[in-house]
């Protein structure tokens, strides 16, 4: 009985030492929980400082390259250099780069269609050339081939004939195209009347079309 006694109020003893740790364990917080909160909540505002700094690398990145690109602009297009003197002493804008950009586009367009024009017109020339030069070569061949013949046999009349066929045509489109009200005029009237009837293969036309003429006068 005694030693019952004993191991009763030893189980006594654990089981209200067990409710007290109970107890005290249940008021007590839990650290580990809000170790993890917080290190979570840690990683949250981290990552949102990452993100918005790369966010801030970004559009600085963006803002150089317009700025170079606009740097660029300005050292590339003439106009943007020869600023008004109103201006001078001030920075150009955004706007007045793009719009001077926009007009030197515009004003090379215009230099290259009419580069292109020039070089159409001297390949017409050119061509027209190589056909005179094939032309004189055929003479000057037919000429060394027979050497003797047609010797003395046109007359200074018919070699003035062709000569004032040719003057004569020549006038009839000189006098159609010159104006002389002023002296001005005449010279650019005279530069376009060259440039429009006294091409190589206007001149060809009219030498054949004479030549037609007093051959059928002759024979």
């Amino acid at each position: 009985p005694a030693l019952f006694m004993e191991n009763a109020r030893k189980g006594s003893i654990v089981s209200r030492a067990n409710s007290i740790g109970s107890t005290s364990a249940s008021s007590v917080p839990n650290t580990d929980d809000e170790d993890s909160d917080y290190h979570q909540e840690s990683y949250k505002e981290s990552y949102k400082d990452k993100r918005r700094r790369a966010h801030t690398q970004a559009e600085q990145k963006r803002r150089d390259a317009i700025k170079k690109g606009y740097n660029d602009l300005q050292a590339i297009v003439p106009t943007c250099e020869q600023q008004d003197f109103s201006i001078s002493s001030q920075k150009l804008s955004k706007a007045i780069v793009l719009q001077k950009t926009i007009d030197y586009i515009q004003f090379l367009h215009k230099e290259k269609k009419k580069q292109e024009e020039e070089v159409a017109t001297l390949r017409k020339d050119v061509m027209a050339l190589k056909i005179m030069k094939v032309n004189y070569e055929q003479i000057v061949k037919a000429h060394q081939d027979n050497p003797n013949e047609g010797k003395n046999q046109i007359s200074d009349e018919v070699k003035f004939n062709v000569f004032q066929g040719i003057m004569d045509s020549l006038f009839q489109s000189f006098n159609a195209s010159i104006s002389v009200t002023s002296f001005q005029e005449l010279s650019a009237c005279v530069f376009s009347w060259i440039e429009e009837h006294c091409k190589p293969q206007t001149l060809r036309d009219v030498v054949i079309g004479v030549l037609h003429k007093v051959k059928s006068q002759l024979y």
